[in-house]
């Protein structure tokens, strides 16, 4: 069965070009034109991916990522922002909702099936690892969910697609430093390009993430040189 992509995006003429690319792709486009039509598409079967325009009539891409990431259906779908906007604030900012990747307009067909399928490989990865537990901190690889122990009792804790990756990622290698480019290479692949400053809003939201339960100290910034990640302070 091919992937089911979502496209959200309000200009007929990027919509339709983007459909037929993922069909030669052999991928099963669906097309919503705003937030409603969006969510109308989801509500009648989640998507194996969301291709996400920034600039929407209505509520914006951005606030559709934020949502999308705090909703049980859609939390763990990833989302790929195609946006005009080519600034790094603006990158960081989508990021920061919790986007997987962005495409900058104007964009070729075979950059974009590129970027999925490389967004799709690392979500596949993620179901295949195997379970973990660091201190305070377990991942069950088959339900792909993360949880806080403590006191003999599992909370399950809340964390967007990418950081799982980094998560797991360090909790199958801690206590090593690895620097920015280092962990660019191991959780988003080598043959991806994506900016050092990437790794940095990841972690942030990592760290916000497992504050809540106690643990974000697990995740420790070495100065000048990168990131560990240890049970012990």
């Amino acid at each position: 069965m091919h992937k089911r992509i979502l496209i959200v995006e309000d200009e007929p003429a990027i919509r339709d070009m983007v459909a037929y690319a993922l069909r030669k792709g052999e991928f099963e486009p669906v097309t919503a034109s705003d937030g409603r039509e969006a969510q109308a598409a989801i509500a009648e079967r989640v998507p194996d991916l969301i291709l996400l325009d920034w600039m929407l009539p209505g509520t914006s891409g951005l606030e559709l990522a934020r949502r999308w990431r705090r909703e049980v259906l859609t939390r763990d779908v990833p989302i790929i922002m195609l946006t005009a906007r080519g600034e790094e604030n603006d990158r960081v900012g989508g990021l920061e909702a919790g986007v997987d990747d962005y495409v900058v307009k104007p964009f070729s067909a075979r950059e974009l099936l590129a970027r999925i399928r490389a967004v799709m490989r690392r979500s596949r990865e993620d179901d295949e690892d195997g379970s973990v537990q660091v201190g305070g901190l377990r991942i069950d690889g088959a339900a792909h969910r993360v949880f806080a122990e403590a006191d003999s009792q599992s909370t399950a804790i809340h964390i967007g697609p990418t950081e799982y990756r980094l998560l797991h990622f360090f909790m199958t290698h801690p206590d090593r430093v690895y620097s920015r480019s280092q962990l660019l290479d191991h959780v988003w692949g080598g043959s991806v390009y994506v900016e050092e400053r990437t790794v940095d809003v990841h972690i942030r939201r990592l760290r916000k993430t497992l504050e809540p339960h106690g643990l974000d100290g697990m995740v420790q910034t070495v100065r000048g040189a990168g990131y560990r990640f240890s049970a012990a302070s």
